[in-house]
């Protein structure tokens, strides 16, 4: 079944991470020097995202009706 005026639009808006250089510079200090337990050279890169972690505001659910929503709504209106 083909729907010609139907169209799917993208996200505008890509998800924002908010820790993500702290993150990155914690794995690559890990696959630098091997310090996975942040004792020795990676632990202000452990700390750092640590904080960062902590006073990262949480997100809140946008209440975004799904693809399926719409299309089940318009299932009712379409004949086989």
């Amino acid at each position: 079944m083909q729907i010609k005026k139907l169209k799917v639009r993208p996200q505008k808006n890509p998800p924002v991470v908010l820790c993500g250089p702290e993150l990155a510079s914690m794995l690559g200090c890990w696959a630098a020097t091997k310090d996975v337990k942040s004792l020795g050279p990676c632990g202000e890169h452990a700390q750092a995202l640590f904080n960062c972690m902590r006073t990262a505001p949480t997100k809140r659910k946008q209440h975004r009706p799904s693809i399926n929503y719409h299309l089940a709504r318009l299932g009712k209106t379409l004949k086989d």
